[in-house]
């Protein structure tokens, strides 16, 4: 069994090991997962020390928070972070699991945005019952922001901040009702914005800092080092291309839709040092995020016991110091960007 360590979570006083479980798989993520897979996708996790898990109202609207608890329930050595943002509203009109949001989920709910202290609140409390459970440990606010608002995201702004969004999980994290909150995002500017608001533990962020982008060198993990704000990788894969590659047939995805010609570019160079090296692309983007010192963990999204095996198994790939010094020579991974050390290098 392969040995994970534990890194803190900013002053919140938890640790998680490196390697955490992405539950949105859990909520029927684009196809039905049965129940009983994915009760074994989360023991097998627990089982190989992936005990950090991270959920969302949003995934399945409730369907991967239900699973989550009912498999978490009475263990008390995992840390479990939910999120905040979303509310769902009950709707009878949902009678089957077609796909809607993403998610191919029986639930019925409908969806509704509400970042401001009533709805901070209710969300916090919503998910305790879905979980069914007397406390989660960290709470992101969920894809505020204009990558998801658009035009809409500076109403949802002036709920999390004039609104008393930020006034409730201050509160909650005062009252000791959670360990800390962050925020869990696609986007880099908006955590900029919301660390000038409030003292954030952590932030999810997720696919703006892989083996194919490092944008968050520049700025943000500067002021998170300054803070003493953790950074939980989501999206390591960037949608998917930084595991499946370009190899093989079909749409190759990125940022949640086809990847562009550039990017594809990018990652064949990739590939190709990669293969001179005899490393699989997967395990060198599991390996690269972690090499970061800000980096408490990074969360694949999982949806089967098999998949936890074959996670596990990149997660422990030796990779050679020549792959990381080869990709810099190429131009592929900036120059300041921290690979493994060569004697820990997983």
């Amino acid at each position: 069994m392969t040995l994970i360590p534990h890194r803190p979570i900013g002053r919140t006083g938890l640790s998680v090991p490196e390697l955490g479980f992405g539950a949105a798989s859990l909520g029927n993520l684009y196809h039905p997962v049965p129940d009983a897979d994915a009760r074994a996708a989360i023991d097998a996790a627990l089982d190989a020390g992936l005990g950090y898990v991270d959920t969302a109202p949003h995934y399945g609207r409730g369907l991967s928070e239900r699973r989550v608890g009912d498999a978490l329930r009475g263990r008390g050595d995992t840390v479990i972070s939910t999120k905040v943002g979303r509310l769902m509203d009950p709707d009878p009109s949902i009678i089957d699991d077609r796909e809607r949001d993403g998610f191919r989920s029986p639930m019925p709910f409908r969806m509704r945005y509400d970042y401001s202290y009533d709805g901070i609140l209710r969300s916090h409390e919503h998910s305790l019952q879905r979980l069914g459970l007397g406390k989660v440990d960290l709470l992101y606010i969920h894809d505020i922001g204009r990558y998801t608002h658009g035009d809409a995201a500076d109403g949802y702004w002036q709920q999390l901040t004039s609104g008393g969004g930020l006034k409730a999980l201050e509160k909650l994290r005062d009252e000791g009702a959670i360990a800390g909150f962050g925020v869990g995002v696609n986007e880099i500017q908006v955590c900029l914005d919301v660390m000038q608001e409030a003292r954030l533990d952590a932030i999810l962020l997720a696919g703006r800092y892989t083996l194919l982008e490092q944008d968050a060198l520049d700025a943000l993990f500067p002021v998170c080092m300054a803070a003493g704000t953790s950074i939980v990788i989501g999206g390591p894969y960037n949608s998917g291309i930084l595991a499946t590659g370009t190899r093989r047939g079909g749409t190759i995805h990125y940022d949640y839709g086809p990847a562009p010609e550039d990017v594809l570019i990018h990652v064949r160079g990739i590939e190709s040092v990669a293969d001179r090296h005899g490393v699989r692309l997967p395990a060198a983007a599991l390996a690269f995020v972690l090499a970061h010192p800000l980096v408490a963990s990074v969360i694949p999204g999982i949806g089967s016991a098999d998949r936890v095996a074959q996670t596990v198994d990149l997660y422990g790939e030796a990779i050679p110091a020549a792959f990381w010094s080869e990709l810099r020579s190429e131009g592929l991974l900036r120059l300041d960007a921290p690979v493994p050390a060569p004697e820990t290098a997983a």
